[in-house]
């Protein structure tokens, strides 16, 4: 089962069923399987309809599932519009080149200003403060946490302004505060930076999540993410290469390299968040500006945008882009224990990774790397696991499978922790080198499992409020990642190692718990459903109070 609801989809001989049966209708392909991978896509004729079938069809159907009046695109929805593949291509180009790209430039910068402290590490950043690895985890723990909190608050407050606004307001104040780090004194100053860039950057990765939903399909956005992500990955490919060129600024008025580098990569950030000001538009039908009088789309590829969303997903039409979450809706959403499995998953499923990924420049100076080799030799493994992502996100959708893919990359990790608490001493500096950037180039499931809380959330507020609630599991995972290497356990951290043993196998029974566990809610949904006779299935359209994963008709994605 897919995790469209029953009701979702249907077929061209939909006009010859009795109409309690076509409240019932649901046509599937058969279930992707692995061998899909290397199945050619037939060949499309750009001048065939593209307009995919969906409740809307019938008349029966769609008038359960109307946009609300007060739906931000309401005026183009057209349950008739027919439009062709050639045109939904141009659509999709430039949805890539304003949202898309513009998402992933966003993370640039959000990470850029979150990770630079890995490269200020490797020039004397802990020693010319006076500061120990233990204030640089308590740093770090202090970030993640504020992070952590600002997460559900920031979502709500850019479910009510509209990401449009809230988002460009997080990256100049966050991009004040980190170039104000060039004036840091000690451990009080820095751990207030801390705590500060965390509050204001937390819920950024949310809010952009639940724009870019408002531009793509279901199926379309865990590849879209992984692009989003990819930009995070290369931030750790670009940012070593920045510190390359800007810890060579030590000495300039009396000053060191690691404090031009946080002036120069704040300023960068600031420049990026008051292009963002202008860049964004609140919805596919709100693109239209002083600064853009003729807007992004015509008339027709709003049609296009809009409607290609709803067949897809009609809960996209349940609220207004600015319409806030009421604390009713919050509980309601925050209770929905449906999707506990995918939050769990989120606190351990990247902490086998963390400390090496944290530590990573740290261990390479330890193992005698000067400052610029250090920050040279991170990028392989950043290259590596961006490559990983972009594929594994692929299959995934491709094989509609996600628990399966998050086992595997437990099972990469495994090895190489094993191996990282028990190799001798004498290995070379080499050899440890390879080891950790093999562990490094991981394809991160983070994507994966992102589009996977989404999807299985089926209402707006509830996808608003799981966004949140999935990335602060994963803050949390960083807290606790962050304090897993300590002072008394280096060089080689081999209690630490044996820490993320212990957790990477939990990790494969929480993804078989995951899966187990969504199969056997599609078992008892469809054997509800399939009780029902055909007039009792109209019936519970007509007259159910269920909402979102909650309805009879809704299957999760696994």
């Amino acid at each position: 089962m897919t995790s469209q609801s029953l009701r979702s989809t249907g077929s061209n001989n939909t006009a010859k069923k009795e109409p309690a049966e076509l409240a019932l209708l649901r046509v599937e392909a058969a279930p992707p399987t692995l061998t899909s991978l290397w199945h050619r896509r037939p060949k499309v004729d750009p001048n065939a309809i593209a307009t995919q079938p969906s409740v809307y069809d019938d008349p029966e159907q769609a008038k359960f599932f109307q946009p609300l009046p007060t739906y931000e695109n309401i005026h183009r929805f057209d349950p008739n519009e027919r439009w062709t593949w050639a045109e939904e291509k141009r659509v999709l180009k430039k949805i890539e080149w304003r949202i898309t790209a513009w998402a992933a430039i966003a993370f640039f910068a959000l990470d850029l200003d979150r990770s630079n402290i890995s490269q200020a590490n490797t020039d004397n950043f802990l020693e010319d403060l006076g500061l120990t690895t233990n204030d640089y985890n308590l740093g770090n723990t202090v970030s993640k946490l504020s992070f952590l909190l600002a997460e559900l608050p920031s979502q709500l407050i850019s479910k009510k302004l509209g990401p449009d606004r809230w988002i460009p307001a997080q990256m100049i104040l966050w991009s004040i505060v980190a170039a104000s780090q060039f004036w840091l004194q000690g451990r009080s100053s820095f751990l207030a930076c801390r705590a500060l860039i965390g509050l204001l950057q937390g819920g950024f990765i949310p809010d952009v999540i639940l724009y870019m939903s408002y531009f793509f399909k279901g199926t379309e956005l865990p590849f879209r993410l992984a692009i989003f992500w990819m930009a995070n990955r290369l931030t750790d490919v670009i940012a070593p290469l920045l510190a390359y060129g800007l810890l060579r600024l030590r000495g300039v008025h009396g000053r060191e390299g690691w404090r031009w580098l946080f002036l120069i990569e704040g300023i960068l950030t600031l420049v990026i968040g008051i292009w963002s000001l202008f860049q964004m538009a609140p919805s596919p039908t709100q693109t239209k500006s002083w600064w853009r009088p003729k807007g992004w789309f015509t008339e027709r590829e709003e049609k296009i945008m809009v409607n290609r969303i709803l067949r897809d997903d009609p809960s996209k039409g349940d609220m207004h882009n600015r319409q806030a979450i009421t604390p009713k809706l919050l509980w309601k959403s925050m209770c929905d224990f449906d999707l506990w499995p995918v939050y769990a998953l989120g606190i351990t499923f990247g902490i086998p990774a963390g400390p090496p990924d944290q530590y990573l420049t740290l261990t390479l100076r330890q193992l005698g790397f000067d400052t610029f080799d250090s920050n040279l030799l991170s990028i392989p493994a950043q290259v590596g696991t961006t490559v990983n992502m972009l594929i594994m996100t692929y299959i995934s959708e491709k094989i509609n499978q996600r628990a399966y893919l998050g086992i595997f990359v437990q099972l990469w990790f495994l090895p190489c922790v094993i191996a990282m608490a028990t190799i001798p001493d004498g290995v070379s500096k080499w050899a440890r080198f390879a080891l950790v950037t093999v562990l490094l180039s991981y394809p991160t499931p983070h994507p994966m499992q992102v589009g996977w809380c989404s999807r299985n959330s089926n209402t707006v507020r509830t996808r608003t409020v799981s966004a949140a609630l999935y990335n602060m599991a994963v803050q949390l995972q960083a807290i606790i990642y962050s304090n897993i290497y300590v002072a008394d356990d280096k060089p080689l951290y081999r209690r630490g190692n044996r820490v993320l043993v212990g957790i990477c196998v939990l990790n494969i029974f929480l993804y078989i718990f995951a899966k187990v566990y969504y199969t056997w809610r599609n078992k008892k949904r469809d054997q509800e459903w399939n009780g029902l006779t055909a007039e009792e299935k109209v019936q519970y359209l007509n007259t159910t109070t269920d909402e979102g994963s909650k309805r009879l008709d809704f299957r999760f994605a696994h």
